[in-house]
């Protein structure tokens, strides 16, 4: 029952009295305050730092490697030292970020991206590099799992520009970021005096810095805690000042004479009844994902210049426009998919899809001729699309709309922490496999799409069906 305003007489103010009231009002689609808007707007603007700096060394690495003269051994331990970044922040990320909320920590990670940038691209050697890779993959890993538990809960559930849109919203931002890099790296070799193109990589790793530092600007501006986690914790007043603020909802605190304590934050819990099959399936595409998206878009143009036995220009050029034209317009498809579908049907479409693009490529292996050159590259479009539109998208959605408030960033965490062993894995293994094995390599990546299928159709939990914060389930 709606009340009178305290601070606005004369309008009616919603009780607030648990999580469930919070996400109503939200869902109720009556208000859209400016500052949510620029909330998720921010936490996709971390999302877009976290890709920039995973994809500066796609390139650069070459130049890495003649510089400090690295063995194979060596190049995998450099290459993969981000990602197993990216595991130990996504694990004490998530927690921290249930535990503490998710302002606090939102307002932190942005020092790793800023001292790290730094460090990298002015690294004197080899161990200062791969320490400063390290830190950057702690601040990535902290960054995308409050990141997502914003999307989800600044948003409502159903309708357009809903939680599963603004959440798909991640990957045309991901994809976006990894075009502007390439084009970054394009400007930075166009600057660069002639006989120094081995700055380029140090350039571009230092530039990443910059957004870093305007987004720490803005953010201290906009922020705002979750009112979900602040009605999970039992901060009721808090939640109300939130939507007040936030959204313009008049809301006052109605505390239930019975109300429980705030939950304690645990992993344990994700392998509890409802939630462990949907810790299964979430964890076999992540790990399926990051494994077969490094073999693809990690080393996209070193796949270019074999294909076009091209120079710098055209590689840098190949891989900005497939990912403009492909990666990009796919994710914003799948931000459209995304409230009109549900999560699972959307990721198998997409898998499947990867799955014929990746048997394709096995079968080119080195194409000879243009029209087997033509459709390699029009593979590595179909795939970098499907990547858009269904796994990349719904990467984020499943564990986001499959875990409760109190445990949706630990959820994610623990899934993107196996996303980094996927990563770290392939970008250790692959370069081996691709010196044993060459484009055969392609077949057991394939599987990596087809794995997930399987789970997907096995498990048939669909978490844009109803709102998990509404309709809350008891761990068992």
């Amino acid at each position: 029952m709606s009340t009178l305003s305290v601070d606005n007489p004369g309008t009616l103010s919603s009780p607030v009295s648990s999580v469930s009231d919070v996400a109503r009002l939200i869902n109720s689609g009556k208000e859209q305050g400016r500052y949510a808007r620029m909330i998720v707007f921010l936490a996709l603007g971390g999302v877009f730092l976290d890709a920039y700096d995973l994809t500066t060394l796609s390139y650069g690495i070459d130049d890495v490697v003649r510089e400090f003269q690295l063995s194979p051994l060596l190049t995998g331990v450099v290459t993969s030292s981000i990602m197993v970044g990216t595991i130990v922040g996504n694990i004490i990320g998530g927690w921290l970020t249930d535990k503490y909320g998710r302002y606090s920590v939102f307002m932190a990670d942005m020092l790793f991206f800023v001292v790290s940038a730094i460090a990298a691209g002015l690294a004197p050697n080899v161990g200062v590099l791969i320490g400063a890779r390290f830190l950057m993959g702690i601040g990535v890993g902290i960054d995308l799992p409050v990141a997502m538990s914003y999307l989800a809960e600044f948003s409502k559930f159903s309708g357009k520009g809903n939680k599963a849109a603004r959440l798909a919203a991640w990957c045309p931002m991901w994809y976006a970021a990894s075009t502007v890099c390439f084009l970054v790296i394009f400007v930075l070799w166009a600057l660069l005096p002639a006989g120094h193109s081995d700055w380029l990589w140090r350039a571009s790793l230092l530039f990443g810095a910059v957004p870093a530092l305007l987004i720490v600007a803005v953010r201290s501006r906009f922020m705002n805690e979750s009112p979900l986690w602040a009605a999970n914790q039992g901060d009721l007043a808090g939640a109300a000042r939130i939507l007040r603020e936030s959204y313009g909802i008049q809301a006052h605190a109605a505390p239930a004479p019975d109300s429980a304590p705030p939950p304690k934050v645990s992993f344990r819990v994700l392998f509890q009844k409802p939630y462990r099959e949907r810790t299964m399936v979430a964890s076999v595409m992540n790990v399926c994902i990051a494994f077969e998206y490094t073999a693809i878009a990690f080393f996209l143009p070193t796949i270019l210049a074999q294909f076009l036995g091209a120079g710098v220009f055209e590689t840098i050029s190949a891989s900005l426009g497939l990912n403009a034209l492909f990666a990009f317009t796919g994710g914003l498809l799948g931000m459209r998919l995304a409230w009109k579908f549900p999560s699972r049907h959307v990721a198998i479409a997409g898998f499947a899809l990867q799955f014929i693009a990746l048997i394709a490529l096995a079968l080119l292996g080195h194409p000879s001729g243009s029209l087997a050159v033509v459709l390699a590259v029009a593979m590595l479009g179909l795939w970098l699309f499907a990547e858009g539109f269904g796994p990349g998208a719904q990467l984020m959605i499943y564990p986001a709309l499959s875990y409760p408030t109190a445990i949706r960033a630990t959820g994610l965490g623990f899934s993107r922490a196996l996303s980094g062993v996927g990563s770290a894995l392939a970008l250790f293994i692959l370069p081996q496999l691709q010196a044993a094995l060459g484009p055969n390599m392609l077949w057991i990546v394939a599987l990596s799409a087809i794995i997930p299928i399987v789970f997907l159709l096995a498990v048939r939990y669909e978490p844009t069906r109803q709102d998990i914060d509404i309709t809350p389930e008891t761990p068992q």
